[in-house]
């Protein structure tokens, strides 16, 4: 059985029920400051260990592109995978970010930018961001901006954020306390609300930039690039950037030769009666073409992005693996309770108990950190059952 998974202790991601942050039983994304600050605990206890997974991660990978085949990982690349999986997990459990090297860059200002909501926002000053969405706040930090942050939004859990004041209340955004902080510049994204507190910003005279939700791998590259130019520092962006898209690069270069499974994105909370199959559009379809497997929803011609789950649905697939979140997992049982649902035993990946998981918020989050999921899932799919 391979049920494996590490990150930040978050709710749910992007796509599903196509509201950005809400999760298909409503709830969002996000943990704590006590989550935070407790990763903050393991750190101090596992710098060693993350020493070694930064080498290992920034290190050169040997290993072929997936070309069509069995599902059995046979290629010598598996031993760099499996190092490469448990280097980024042992990142994702630390719950730090890595900036860019060279120090922090100047903002070069102002610029004009557009922004999601239909407007043209002009941003004349960054040396107060306030980023209401807890990937675009990733994003901020690791292009080196972290000290010119005044505040954070419940989604935002990474340890440098949990000191950081919290401008939400529930998971609305209060206006009040936004204002507070006398920010110079508002990142937010279209699912940021209520609509009253953000014009009450804006009327305040703070530039609001609206960036679209991040729903699939493209969608890091061109939200770091937005993100980096509302911030006057574009230079910045294009260096992150590279940085992703080398890492990306990396980890694809782990998948074993000849290892193509078939992997089904099951979205459950089984408290909620709920049983979904990702299909196209769900976000984890990119993750699994990226990290050389065969999305078995997509393949089925699932062209939503999660359909409800039937036991004929799911014996059609044939999935080899079954791809699931952390919570979701849990909530039907662990894999005993899992392998109890209708159709799911008489799959492959059933049969074989192979379940590979993330936490909620990792697995859909889509930022500077989704290298470290590739890792996992290469390693993860493509391993022997």
């Amino acid at each position: 059985m391979r049920a494996r998974g590490s990150g930040r202790g978050t709710t749910l991601g992007e796509r599903a029920g196509g509201d950005g942050r809400r999760g298909l039983d409503g709830s969002r994304r996000g943990r704590t400051a006590d989550g935070a600050r407790s990763a903050r605990s393991y750190r101090r206890r596992g710098s060693a260990a993350l020493v070694l997974a930064l080498a290992l991660l920034t290190g050169a990978c040997s290993g072929g592109a997936g070309t069509g085949g069995s599902s059995a990982a046979t290629a010598p690349s598996s031993a760099s995978a499996g190092e490469r999986a448990d280097a980024a997990r042992a990142r994702l459990d630390a719950n730090t970010l890595v900036p860019l090297e060279g120090g922090p860059p100047a903002p070069e200002l102002p610029v004009t930018v557009d922004s999601s909501d239909g407007r043209r926002v002009t941003v004349e000053d960054a040396s107060r961001i306030l980023p209401l969405n807890g990937g675009v706040a990733e994003i901020v930090f690791t292009l080196g901006l972290g000290d010119r942050v005044v505040g954070r939004d419940i989604t935002a859990t990474f340890e440098e954020a949990a000191d950081l004041p919290l401008v939400t209340k529930a998971h609305d955004v209060s206006a009040e306390s936004v204002l507070s902080l006398r920010p110079t510049v508002v990142l937010a994204d279209t699912d940021t609300g209520p609509a009253e507190a953000l014009d009450q910003i804006r009327d305040a005279g703070v530039p609001v930039v609206v960036l679209d939700p991040a729903t699939e791998l493209s969608d890091v590259t061109t939200r770091t690039t937005r993100i980096a130019g509302a911030l006057g520092v574009p230079a910045a962006g294009e260096a992150l950037n590279a940085r992703i898209e080398g890492e990306l690069a990396a980890a694809r270069d782990a998948v074993p030769e000849g290892s193509t499974p078939k992997v089904a994105f099951l979205y459950m909370r089984g408290s909620a009666a709920v049983y979904l199959m990702g299909g196209k559009g769900s976000g984890a379809d990119s993750l699994i073409a990226a990290a050389g497997a065969v999305d078995a929803g997509v393949d089925a011609g699932l062209d939503k992005p999660f359909t409800p789950l039937t036991s004929e649905a799911l014996v059609s697939a044939r999935p080899d693996v079954l791809l699931m979140m952390t919570k979701g997992l849990e909530s039907v049982g662990g894999v005993d309770g899992l392998v109890e649902i209708p159709g799911i035993q008489e799959t492959p990946a059933g049969m074989d108990r192979r379940v590979v998981t993330l936490e909620d918020g990792v697995l859909l989050g889509f930022g500077p950190r989704t290298p470290l999921v590739i890792d996992i899932l290469v390693d993860g799919l493509h391993a022997a059952g």
